[in-house]
C-alpha cells in the first residue's frame, strides 16, 4: 500500500512506500548495530533518537531543500540525535546520488551548518573511491535506499572521545565484511536484495 503526505516543501508529492521506513529500520538495527558496524549508532536506537524521514522530492532541488528542512528539525529538537534522510525516488543511479552529496554538503556550508552538522553517505550500489565494486567492504556504506545521514558533531566527536580505537573502525568493518563466509556480509546482501514491496517489511 502507497501512502502520500502533503508537501511542506512546495515540490511535487511522490507516494511514499511504508516499506521505505521499515527496510531502513532492520537495517540499522539488523546491520549496522547487530554487527557493530557504527559503534555508536545502538545508544541513540535503544533510546529512539534516530529520526528516520522519508524524503516527498524525487528531484534534486526539493532533496535539497528537505536536507535544510531537516536541519533546521535538528536544530528546533535537541532530543533528535541524528537523521536519516532517505531518498526513494531520483537518487537510484550512484552518480545522481554522488551530486546531490556534493551539492548537500555546499548547502550547508552556504548555511552555517559547518561545524554543526556533517553528512555521512549509503546508497545500494557505494562503491569507496579505489575500491572494486565487488569489493565486499563497500558493503559498509550500502543501504537498501539511497540516504543522506546528519550527523550532530559535537555528539559525534564526544562518542569518538569514548572509543577506544575510533581510526581502526574502518579496517575492522573492511575485516569483518571480507571475512570468509561472514555473517555481517550476508546479512547485508539479504537486507539489499529484497524488493520494496515484499511482505512483511
Amino acid at each position: 500500500m502507497n501512502v502520500s503526505r502533503s508537501s511542506s516543501t512546495g515540490f511535487r508529492r511522490i507516494a511514499i512506500e511504508p516499506s521505505a521506513l521499515n527496510r531502513t529500520r532492520a537495517w540499522v538495527e539488523s546491520f549496522v548495530v547487530a554487527h557493530d558496524i557504527c559503534p555508536f549508532a545502538g545508544r541513540e536506537m535503544r533510546r529512539n533518537a534516530i529520526r528516520y524521514a522519508v524524503a516527498e522530492a524525487s528531484d534534486l532541488e526539493g532533496l535539497l531543500h528537505e536536507l535544510v528542512a531537516e536541519c533546521r528539525r535538528l536544530d528546533a529538537d535537541a532530543d533528535i540525535a541524528t537523521t536519516l534522510l532517505i531518498a526513494p525516488e531520483g537518487m537510484g543511479d550512484f552518480d545522481d546520488y554522488l551530486d546531490w552529496l556534493e551539492l548537500a554538503e555546499r548547502l550547508l556550508e552556504d548555511q552555517g551548518y559547518v561545524g554543526i552538522y556533517q553528512l555521512a553517505s549509503f546508497h545500494p550500489d557505494y562503491v569507496f573511491e579505489g575500491v572494486e565494486a565487488t569489493d565486499p567492504a563497500n558493503a559498509t556504506n550500502r543501504s537498501p535506499l539511497p540516504m543522506l545521514h546528519i550527523l550532530r558533531e559535537a555528539e559525534l566527536e564526544q562518542a569518538i572521545a569514548h572509543h577506544a580505537d575510533p581510526e581502526g573502525i574502518p579496517e575492522r568493518n573492511m575485516a569483518l565484511l571480507r571475512a570468509p563466509g561472514s555473517p555481517a556480509l550476508a546479512r547485508s546482501r539479504e537486507l539489499l536484495d529484497r524488493s520494496s514491496g515484499e511482505p512483511g517489511e
